[in-house]
């Protein structure tokens, strides 16, 4: 490949870059400004509320994706997964922030009942998936079924180079996102804080879309199981 190509490759990757950035940064703003609305003209949620619970584990689920995206945008030299790890790391942080602000702005703590816990309220339909009131998931059973990494799968991926940590971050980032669709789903159906529902729409719709793109991708590079 001439140099010439080379770099106009590189100059179309960057500004498909900048782009996401900025779609990330004015869907942001657009989220703070709304919360400051929906905080005015409705009650803040409870700590034992599903947005509560929904903000906290969240926050914790977006904390592991950005951290395996970041690792594999380092180390990667496929453009269109360094361009989907971009994404997936400035998209989730910026989300991240906005649900730590929720709970400052509702006077909430920023931790509280075990993780998935708030799933398990009367009518939630999402029994199978949480476990049951009288016996909470353990934070590694949560973690499991929230699709999160494992520490020994997150050190194989540090390892790992070339197309083998691509195919690692894949498979990884795939299950991840699984995880997190169900969370948004259930608190679409017990929550009622405007912004949160809205965030939690465009969260399952975003990440329903990275799987279909993740999926690709594995084709493409003959990604084995």
């Amino acid at each position: 490949m001439s140099e010439t190509t080379t770099g106009a490759g590189a100059r179309r990757w960057l500004v498909i870059a900048l782009g996401v950035l900025l779609v990330a940064a004015l869907a942001f703003a657009i989220g703070r400004f709304s919360t400051f609305g929906a905080t005015a003209v409705s009650s803040a949620p409870t700590t034992d509320s599903a947005e509560a619970g929904f903000a906290r584990d969240m926050q914790v689920h977006h904390a592991q994706a950005i951290q395996l995206a970041m690792e594999i945008y380092r180390k990667t030299d496929d453009p269109d997964l360094r361009v989907l790890a971009y994404d997936i790391a400035t998209g989730q942080a910026g989300q991240r922030g906005e649900m730590f602000d929720w709970l400052v702005q509702w006077g909430l703590p920023q931790a509280g009942a075990p993780m998935m816990a708030w799933m398990t309220q009367p009518d939630a339909g999402h029994g199978a998936h949480g476990g049951s009131a009288a016996a909470p998931l353990t934070d590694a059973q949560a973690r499991e079924a929230m699709g999160m990494a494992t520490d020994a799968e997150i050190q194989a991926l540090e390892a790992a180079t070339g197309k083998e940590a691509d195919c690692m971050f894949l498979s990884l980032m795939i299950r991840h996102h699984e995880g997190a669709i169900p969370m948004a789903d259930a608190v679409i159906e017990l929550g009622t804080n405007p912004r949160v529902l809205q965030v939690a729409q465009s969260m399952k719709a975003g990440q329903t879309a990275e799987i279909d793109a993740m999926k690709s991708m594995q084709t493409r590079l003959s990604c084995s199981g």
